[in-house]
């Protein structure tokens, strides 16, 4: 059973997560974070991380919580950061504003950090605790973890398919198999990658374009004008460039081309704006 610091350090977690997820479309390449400060039992200050380069979470709580901030509490969902990035570090913002306790959901496996955060606010005489609500904060930042810990990008496999294993017609002609909730969650884990790839065959058979349709989203609308000012970098694998210039795919913007065509070929797309 939990005591009731511990409750109430989850409960308050739990609302840092909460504001995190406004970032789910808009952080790339950052991590979604947010921070909840808490002083005498009462939420003082609130933030979440919305763009690159943009004030982090802890920032915005920071300043919302002005001068009440002094012997407050902060609860973030990443270990504050350290280093001078684009932004000054969040650890000596939490420092210089007095705050008496941190908790983090998780500590920051970005090298750059990686304990470095929580060792500057110990060291400034600050109680620290780590490890609150883990598991919730790394499901937040799949993508970001998996890049810091192994270099490699996280990758979401998409299929419709029927009951018995089918995706088309033995003739090749296919219907909607999803419903509407289904093609909604999809427009939204497409806004939260960085990239979309498919083959030629794909983009033939289907007319797609793999982009964002806003209306779809199912969001609040300043969480849809985020998604559609960040939208994925649309990749095509197309070995022989079967797809003509005056495909959707390609009327829909600027996309990356990975083919093995001849250079000839590849400078008709180049001119378009296409990267091959």
């Amino acid at each position: 059973m939990l005591t009731e610091q511990a409750a109430l350090d989850v409960h308050y977690m739990a609302r840092a997560l909460e504001l995190a997820r406004n970032g789910l479309y808009s952080t790339h390449p950052n991590p979604r974070v947010g921070c909840v400060i808490v002083r005498d039992g009462q939420i003082v200050g609130e933030g979440w991380h919305v763009r690159a380069g943009e004030p982090h979470a802890e920032v915005h709580a920071l300043r919302q919580a002005s001068e009440l901030a002094r012997g407050a509490t902060a609860y973030v969902t990443l270990e504050p950061c350290s280093h001078q990035g684009r932004t000054p570090p969040c650890a000596d913002a939490l420092v210089n504003a007095g705050l008496a306790r941190v908790v983090a959901a998780m500590q920051d496996p970005n090298p750059e950090v990686s304990g470095r955060g929580l060792l500057r606010l110990m060291n400034a005489g600050i109680g620290v605790q780590c490890g609150v609500l883990e598991s919730e904060a790394r499901a937040l930042n799949k993508g970001f973890l998996k890049r810091m810990e192994t270099g490699q990008p996280y990758i979401r496999v998409k299929m419709a398919m029927s009951l018995d294993g089918r995706t088309a017609m033995a003739s090749g002609e296919s219907q909607w198999i999803t419903g509407p909730e289904a093609r909604s969650a999809v427009q939204r884990l497409r806004a939260q990658s960085s990239v979309v790839l498919t083959g030629a065959d794909t983009v033939l058979a289907d007319k797609a374009r793999l982009t964002v349709r806003p209306d779809e989203l199912g969001l609040n609308a300043e969480l849809t004008a985020l998604a559609a000012a960040r939208p994925p970098l649309r990749v095509l694998i197309d070995g022989r460039l079967r797809v003509p210039l005056d495909a959707p795919f390609f009327q829909a913007g600027s996309a990356l081309v990975v083919t093995c065509a001849a250079a000839s070929a590849r400078g008709r797309y180049q001119e378009e704006g296409h990267e091959m």
